[in-house]
Order: structure tokens, then sequence, then C-alpha cells
């Protein structure tokens, strides 16, 4: 028996041509992605647009199609242009228009510049709402993601401040030679050094030495470097100056990204470790949505802390109640800036764990296994001296936040059974006791071995690091692909608010 097939006529005319709504299912996901931004009040990127010229494309068009596309796992705008002039969905959402690819990019690298945060936001409230989540109970974590720039264009700032402190030395071995050469014409003319160089002064300084000089008798190899340094050296303090304006206090950054930083990734793919150009992405999540997004030039967590919190108030107008984090983020700052601001930090310090095991416990080396005598201002060794207060001194922490450190020491520690144990300095045993941050610790250390801090302790691995995993690995984004840390918060803000739109349609 011969099969039959289906009517097959690539030439079909068709009486009532099918329109694209028709081919869509209605639970499709592109529908919920089309109805959540149709609702939200999207002024602040619409105002980004000046009157005149020609007509633009609708923002909330290409949002949509940025939007789908990045829950697809598509970032390339070549490839969203494909996609709107090939893909039935993309070019429902667009309305049978085809931005190109530079329309797309333009749009997302300039018109989200001012407008994402404040949408993304409203996306947050509406589930907050439909009481999907609780924006007040927070979970934070971060993650490096690789910069778009080359691994090999690093510039660092020891390497820059070693080499004006060389060219300095330069000067004035060369100011001191042009003094014995010529001590009658140099005097009065310059100081013997002098600290601060830049350019000019650079080109001032050689070109009197080179005046005095021009009719003695010298070294032919100090000649050549007089005339080399004044070819060179002004050239390469003005770049030197340049990179340090580019860093902003930072130790790093790359030439073809100045806003990136050179960090050690743990997921390289050569799996060595690298050193290389990224940016930290610090998210607050509840029930597994993106609450609040920050791009931060940093290796370390610790010093994140205030300035995303601070992004969350801009906001929301508040902070939150509660948040929890790691280790990576206990620190006397954040811990005063938490108890300021109201908020329960549940924040684990770096040694919450150790603290609580025997060995720990039983370490007569720790300090805050001394005892403490609040009355008389006094800690005991674990031989029962008394430990004196002999003053306080101030401490300044990497990121300026200043410590008040209180020292206690030992009266006699010669001939004690215990000293190999107790502590292994030449002279009697010193402590340093930094009384605010002890007082916060054990107020986190309350909050964490509560109920509700358990609790949170085992929600929290699964909260901002699901949505990491799920960002890195299924939707296999491990490198941003714009530069500089303003485009760089778009793009991470299009990830966050496509993933929380995935959550919403899963």
């Amino acid at each position: 028996m011969r099969p039959k097939f289906k009517y097959y006529n690539q030439s079909q005319a068709f009486l009532l041509p099918p329109s694209l709504d028709e081919m869509i299912k209605e639970t499709h996901p592109v529908r919920t992605i089309n109805k959540i931004i149709d609702e939200i009040d999207i002024s602040d990127i619409e105002n980004n647009y000046i009157g005149g010229g020609a007509t633009s494309y609708s923002p909330r068009m290409l949002l949509k199609i940025l939007v789908y596309a990045y829950m697809n796992n598509v970032y390339s705008s070549r490839r969203i242009e494909n996609l709107v002039q090939e893909n039935i969905h993309y070019m429902w959402l667009s309305g049978m228009q085809k931005p190109d690819h530079n329309t797309i990019n333009r749009f997302r690298s300039k018109r989200l510049a001012s407008g994402l945060k404040e949408v993304f936001s409203k996306v947050v409230m509406l589930f907050h709402e439909a009481g999907i989540l609780d924006i007040k109970d927070i979970y934070t974590d971060g993650t490096k993601i690789e910069a778009n720039a080359n691994k090999y264009s690093f510039v660092w700032g020891k390497n820059i401040r070693t080499r004006k402190e060389k060219i300095l030395q330069q000067v004035n071995e060369l100011w001191k030679y042009a003094l014995q050469v010529s001590a009658e014409e140099m005097r009065d003319v310059r100081p013997q050094s002098y600290e601060e160089i830049n350019p000019e002064s650079i080109t001032e300084t050689i070109e009197e030495i080179n005046k005095v000089l021009v009719k003695k008798k010298i070294d032919k190899n100090v000649r050549a470097k007089l005339t080399k340094v004044k070819k060179t050296w002004p050239e390469q303090l003005r770049k030197c100056q340049a990179y340090e304006k580019l860093m902003n206090g930072r130790n790093s950054c790359s030439k073809t990204d100045p806003d990136a930083v050179f960090i050690r990734m743990k997921e390289d793919r050569m799996q060595n470790g690298q050193l290389k150009a990224a940016y930290n992405w610090q998210i607050s999540t509840n029930n597994q949505i993106v609450v609040n997004y920050s791009i931060h030039q940093t290796a370390g967590d610790t010093s994140t802390f205030v300035e995303h919190i601070e992004s969350y108030k801009r906001q929301y107008r508040e902070y939150p109640d509660s948040i929890t984090a790691d280790a990576g983020y206990g620190s006397h700052e954040n811990y005063k800036y938490a108890e300021d601001n109201n908020i329960e930090a549940y924040i684990k310090y770096n040694y919450f764990h150790k603290e609580q095991q025997s060995k720990w416990q039983k370490d007569i080396s720790k300090s805050d296994n001394l005892y403490y005598n609040e009355e008389q201002d006094c800690y005991y060794c674990p031989m029962g001296q008394a430990m004196e207060n002999i003053g306080e001194k101030e401490k300044i922490t990497l990121n300026g936040y200043k410590q008040i450190v209180s020292r206690y020491k030992a009266q006699n520690c010669v001939g004690c059974p215990l000293r190999a144990a107790c502590h292994e300095g030449a002279d009697n045993r010193t402590i340093e006791i930094n009384k605010e941050a002890k007082r916060l610790r054990e107020q986190a250390k309350s909050l964490l071995m509560s109920p509700e801090g358990l609790k949170k302790r085992k929600r929290r691995p699964i909260e901002p690091e699901t949505v990491f995993g799920n960002i890195k690995h299924n939707k296999q984004f491990r490198r941003f692909l714009l530069r500089g840390k303003e485009k760089v918060e778009i793009e991470v803000g299009l990830l966050a608010l496509a993933h929380n739109l995935s959550k919403f349609v899963a």
C-alpha cells in the first residue's frame, strides 16, 4: 500500500492571511513578558530621548525584545537583529518592525543608562505586592564576572608609584651631579632635592641643568641621559598621571576597559587561577528573585556592603529589615552600619564556625578566651595575672574607616609555664582589643545562633548562590559584552530583570 502525504504547496494563497498573534500559544512566556512590560511606567527611559528629527523606535518595544533575548540566553545585538527578522516571537514583540543591531546596541548601552534600574524596581514591586517575595528580608552575595578586556592590558598602581619614585630619584641624582660640576651657577636656582614631580617641573629642571652645563666638560653618558630624560620622562609622567586618574584609588585597571580591575578568578577556564580584568557583581535576593544589584571595582565583598545597601535604599526609599550574608561581609564597619540603620544583620564573621570548636575554645593564645573584668577594665591571662590597660590607638582600615583599639599588657611573663602556648613574643604579652567590634560580633553571634538565625543560615546558600549558578551555568553568561562600569551595570540589570521574569513565568 502506497504511503499518503499531507498536501504541500508553498505557493498556496490565503483568502485571509493568518496573523502572528494566532500563531503564538496563549500560555507562551512571551505573552507574559509583553503584558508585564506593558503595565510598567517606563517614562524614565522615554525621557532620555530628545525631540525633533526622524522618528525613533518605541523604547517599550526595544525593551521587550532585549529582555526576552536575555531570557533565552541571547546577548549579541547582531543575533537579536536576526531573530527579530526570523523568529515569530520576536517578530510579534516588535510588531514586525526590524531594528538593526546598531539601534539595539545604542538603546542598550545609552538609553537604558538612567532608566533601567527604575523599571527593574517596578517589576520587583509587582512581585512584592503579589506576595511572591518580601523585599524587606534579603540575602546578599557577590560573584566576579570577567570584563570585556584584554587580560594582558593591565596597569598596576604599585608599578606606577615605583616608576615615579625612580624618576624622582634620578632627577635628584642629576641635580646633585650638576651642583658638583657647577655649584656657583646652580646656587639659589633650585633646592637640592624636591618631593613632588610632574611633567612641567621635569622639563623645567632639565632645561635649567642643560643651560648651566652647556659649556661645561661633563661625562658623555650624563649628556646622553639628559637628552633622553628631556624626551621621555615628561611623557612617561603624563601617562602615569592619566592612569592614576583612571584608577581613582584602585590598585589596577585595564587599558582596554579602564573601569575593570584585575581579580584572581575562581572559575578560570585554564584552571590556574589567572588574574583577569573583572567586575564584582553584588545581588540581594528573596525567594531566589533579585531585589537589588550593583557593580563594584574591588575583589573583596567586605567593602561593597555599604554601597550596595545604599543603592537598595535609593530604589525603595527605606532600608531592609534584615540582611543575611556570609563571612565575607563580617566587618566592624558593616556591623556598625547595620546597627545605625536598624537592620538585623545575620552576617557571619571570619571565625564564626571555628570558635564553636573545642580546640578553639581551649586555645589560650586567643584573646577572646581571656576573662575580662569590666569594672577594673583589665583582662586576666591564663595564669590569673591582671593585664592592665596601657592606652588606646587609632587604626584606619583600607576603606578609611577609623577604629579605636585598646591595648592590655601583662606585668610579668618571665618563667611562666604556659608561656609557649600563650604567646611567642620576647616581651610580656600584649593584646589589642577593639571593644566596639567585639560587642558587634557578639551581637551578630546572638542573632546567628537564634532559631531565626539558624533558619536564615540554612536558607542563605540557596538564595543568591542559586541565582548566580543559574545565570553563569544555565544561561552561560561568564563574560561581559560591554565595556565601562555604567554599561556593565546595564548588562547585569537586564540579566537580573530577565531572571526575575523567568521565575515568574516558570
